[in-house]
């Protein structure tokens, strides 16, 4: 209920919903009893929810640290060492500093909760994990941080110069203000983001005529900043449907042995598709390019013969991409479903950099060719030369990926496979709600 709320359970989706009401009441409650009529009329009630607030929190932590041994990752672990790596995460750090101003006021009856206004503030930070559009931001500022540091390099140096030439010229005329260059870095800084305090400004003519320039210069100087996040913020967002996170990853079965650094990664790789009842999501006889783990709901794959229903942690589209041929069975929702897509390349990258996933994905075609869900020619082609290359990974004890040659296995044309009518993965086609779409019966049964 905690940690895969998230993906769809019921259960947890309510209990977060509970965590998020408290952590936003506990922020106004805090910022409230700053104001002195406020916290005269309402002070007792405010302690009451806080104590409230601080069991809950206390209790959400315990819980969280007490089943970290069941997260796939950690579960090579000793219980006590799970527990103990989940406690050094980010998540944990700052669920360890919501709950420090209960255990001090518990331990410590003397202090006063409002002493200790800032942790309570950082439970602010808790939202994180509830909010996919906050996640969003972060990943946005993140995967923009290089860009992010160059332009303020270039502002800083915007700034440096223009307190270095307002110095020279009015360091005679207000030595007080503008005798040094950290002083006259206050008035660049004030001047260059337009706010101009006054406090600072110059009185000669050379001045003012540098003052206007670095005025000028403000305008696109801290744009620039502000524009790289808010593209990488608008991609990040029309990019996903819901955000894919750690614990949807890890709930995956065929990544449940990765260690959490190797989850993290991929689930960088990883695309969010959200898809309703009776959608269909990908077509026999369509190109190959998209390998697709199920976060959430059921989906139905329609060969020939029969019909397979694949649940939470199954995954599907694997064979096509190995060959880099074309679908051999169409597939649709059963119902609302979350997707987590992984393109053809990135998927060719982690069976490189990660052997033991290849290991599984080709153990699982196996398995589902003994089932005759696929055909022959498959098993006989690709399944063998899988096999090899995955084999000489393992034994060169190739993990990481580093120094590794690209496998023959991998080696396909770009858009590689029959000619075909165009149609993509990316393209999910509308149904409608409960009904099943025809499978394309005049298409080449080819894999």
């Amino acid at each position: 209920m905690l940690e895969l709320g998230a993906a769809g359970d019921t259960q947890g989706r309510w209990v977060n919903r509970v965590l998020a009401l408290f952590i936003i009441g506990t922020v106004v409650m805090a910022v409230l009893e700053t104001v002195p009529e406020v916290d005269d009329e309402w002070g007792g009630v405010f302690d009451l929810l806080e104590i409230v607030a601080g069991v809950l929190f206390l209790a959400e932590y315990i819980a969280r640290v007490w089943v970290a041994d069941l997260h796939p990752p950690f579960r090579r672990f000793t219980p006590l060492g799970a527990r103990l790596r989940y406690c050094g995460q980010i998540s944990a750090i700052i669920d360890l500093m919501a709950i420090l101003p209960f255990l001090l006021a518990l331990f410590l009856p003397t202090i006063e909760l409002k002493i200790l206004i800032v942790l309570r503030l950082t439970r602010f930070f808790k939202l994180a994990r509830y909010s996919p559009a906050l996640r969003s931001l972060a990943s946005a500022v993140a995967s923009e941080r290089h860009a992010l540091i160059a332009s303020l390099v270039i502002i800083f140096g915007v700034i440096l110069v223009a307190a270095t030439g307002l110095y020279l010229v009015e360091r005679h005329v207000q030595p007080e203000k503008l005798g040094t260059i950290p002083g006259a870095m206050w008035w660049a800084l004030a001047t260059l983001t337009t706010v101009g305090y006054g406090d600072v400004v110059p009185v000669t003519p050379p001045g003012k005529v540098l003052g206007g320039l670095v005025m000028l210069m403000g305008y696109g100087l801290f744009a620039l900043p502000i524009g790289i996040v808010a593209t990488a913020f608008a991609r990040e967002i029309h990019s996903r449907d819901f955000v894919v996170t750690w614990g949807m990853v890890a709930g995956v079965p065929l990544f449940e042995d990765l260690k959490a650094a190797e989850i993290a990664e991929i689930a960088k790789l990883l695309r969010a598709l959200s898809v309703d009842t009776g959608q269909v999501i990908t077509r026999k006889g369509a190109e190959a390019d998209s390998m697709y783990f199920i976060a959430r709901g059921a989906v139905e794959v329609a060969l020939d013969q029969s019909r397979v229903r694949l649940e939470e942690g199954d995954f599907f589209g694997e064979m096509a991409i190995l060959g880099g041929r074309r679908r051999v069975a169409s597939v649709f929702a059963l119902e609302a479903t979350q997707l987590m897509v992984l393109e053809a390349h990135d998927l060719h990258r982690l069976m490189r950099n990660q052997p033991d996933v290849a290991r599984k994905i080709l153990d699982e075609v196996q398995e589902r060719a003994r089932m005759g869900s696929l055909p022959d020619d498959i098993i006989e082609e690709e399944v063998s030369r899988a096999a090899e290359v995955v084999e000489t990974l393992k034994e060169e004890g190739a993990g990481a990926g580093v120094g590794l040659t690209e496998p023959e296995l991998f080696d396909v044309e770009p858009g590689g496979g029959a000619e075909g009518d165009g149609e993509t993965d990316a393209e999910v086609d509308d149904a409608p709600s409960g009904a099943q779409p025809q499978v394309p019966s005049d298409t080449p049964d080819k894999a």
